[in-house]
């Protein structure tokens, strides 16, 4: 008899059947890696597209906040030309302001000078500067040396306290107009034209003891600089909080800011603590007064044309500041 054959299966036929479901696992992760990469391409592109979405959205926010900004504005000025028409008042009325026009006659000029038109408004960031100070020492004795709509607010923020403004310019302020119990408005004239600056500097420098940071004496000064004719409760008080950004000093010919800086820094020797802020810092005259008067250990922080000081009483100190002396503008 033939032997028996025995059937045997292959012992690679399991490994053959298994090769090609591997080859299949890895054609189909082959499509999933595909998807993950497209996936992120995808989210790529969307963050790329919400990149001008954001930044047009908060374009929108700071126009808003903007024109929210100058509608405020434009209601105080609509304020000021009604007021401007209305008849005027007796100054002993508690609702009134003071008709009397302060001027100030330096030995260098005879005529008081005709003040320019051109004058710069704070910027939002600016402003916010001081309305953040005026909220914080409110109710206070503020003295602002100019005049501008945006300064209402600030005395109305101040209505428990005492304002007074110095003008130059009858065209944005009238002799005498309503504006509240506690806010006055006086007419100042200025002789010192801003070319004359350098020269100004220079004689405070050749005569300290005329010059000297003394509030007791600015009535009576013999410096140049000094604002002599100003209303009387100006010398009286212990002020706060002092704005300067008037005059104009917009041009060589035009008023300049030398003897509001002097003068300013001269009152804030008087109180305890007084908080100093001058507009327009850009322009020489106004850096150059700052630094000489105000000082540069003094100054606070500043804020795009701001800059605020925060000066210490010191009724009888010889000078201003104490590295003055080591200076060479002017000598």
């Amino acid at each position: 008899m033939p032997p028996d054959v025995l059937h045997f299966r292959p012992l690679l036929s399991p490994l053959v059947q298994f090769s090609p479901s591997l080859a299949s696992r890895v054609q189909e992760n082959q499509p999933c890696a595909k998807k993950y990469w497209q996936g992120m391409k995808g989210m790529n592109l969307t963050k790329k597209k919400l990149i001008p979405i954001l930044v047009l959205i908060l374009s929108i926010i700071s126009i808003l906040r903007l024109l929210s900004l100058n509608a405020k504005t434009s209601l105080f000025s609509t304020g000021i030309s009604v007021l401007s028409s209305a008849p005027q008042q007796n100054c002993s009325q508690p609702l009134s302001t003071c008709n009397k026009t302060a001027s100030h006659t330096p030995e260098s000029s005879d005529k008081p000078m005709k003040p320019h038109n051109i004058t710069t408004t704070l910027t939002e960031k600016e402003f916010k500067v001081l309305s953040d100070l005026i909220a914080l020492k409110s109710p206070c004795n503020l003295l602002i040396f100019g005049f501008q709509p945006q300064y209402l607010i600030l005395s109305s923020m101040n209505a428990a306290g005492s304002t007074i403004f110095l003008d130059d310019d009858s065209h944005k302020i009238s002799k005498e107009r309503k504006i509240s119990n506690n806010t006055q408005i006086h007419k100042l004239e200025y002789n010192m034209p801003a070319k004359a600056g350098y020269k100004l500097l220079k004689h405070a420098r050749q005569n300290p003891a005329a010059c000297v940071p003394n509030p007791r004496f600015l009535q009576k000064s013999k410096c140049k600089l000094a604002l002599k004719n100003l209303p009387s409760q100006v010398y009286e008080k212990n002020w706060d909080v002092m704005v300067v950004d008037g005059p104009s000093g917009d041009s060589p010919e035009s008023p300049g800011r030398m003897g509001s800086i002097y003068t300013a820094s001269v009152l804030a020797r008087a109180g305890n603590v007084s908080d100093v802020v001058v507009h327009d810092v850009d322009r020489m005259i106004e850096k150059w007064f700052s630094w000489e008067f105000l000082c540069d250990e003094n100054l606070l922080y500043s804020k795009g044309k701001l800059w605020h000081f925060r000066v210490r009483g010191h009724t009888n100190s010889t000078r201003f500041c104490p590295a003055e002396e080591g200076s060479t503008i002017g000598k």
